[in-house]
């Protein structure tokens, strides 16, 4: 039988923990632009995912657009002097 390639490099997370984080110079995304995203994963229970996809269907808009809008609202851009 022949022996499998190495995989090491597919899954192997960086040495320097910056680098886990990918950046670019891109401006952050707009409902209306397109451009640099990050995908950001949370978990809720059944019953809070049910009651998020109603909203946004009776709002007539994506949970994607409907959560960012309100993620952007909560945590505006900060401002020059706010601590980081």
């Amino acid at each position: 039988m022949s022996e499998r390639p190495s995989r090491r490099g597919f899954a192997s997370r960086p040495a320097d923990p910056e680098h886990w984080i990918k950046a670019s110079d891109a401006p952050p995304r707009d409902s209306d632009a397109g451009g640099f995203t990050a995908r950001l994963t949370i978990d809720v229970t059944p019953d809070l995912r049910g009651r998020i996809k109603i909203a946004a269907f009776r709002r007539g808009v994506t949970v994607a657009d409907m959560l960012r809008d309100l993620l952007a609202r909560e945590f505006p851009p900060a401002t020059e002097g706010d601590p980081s």
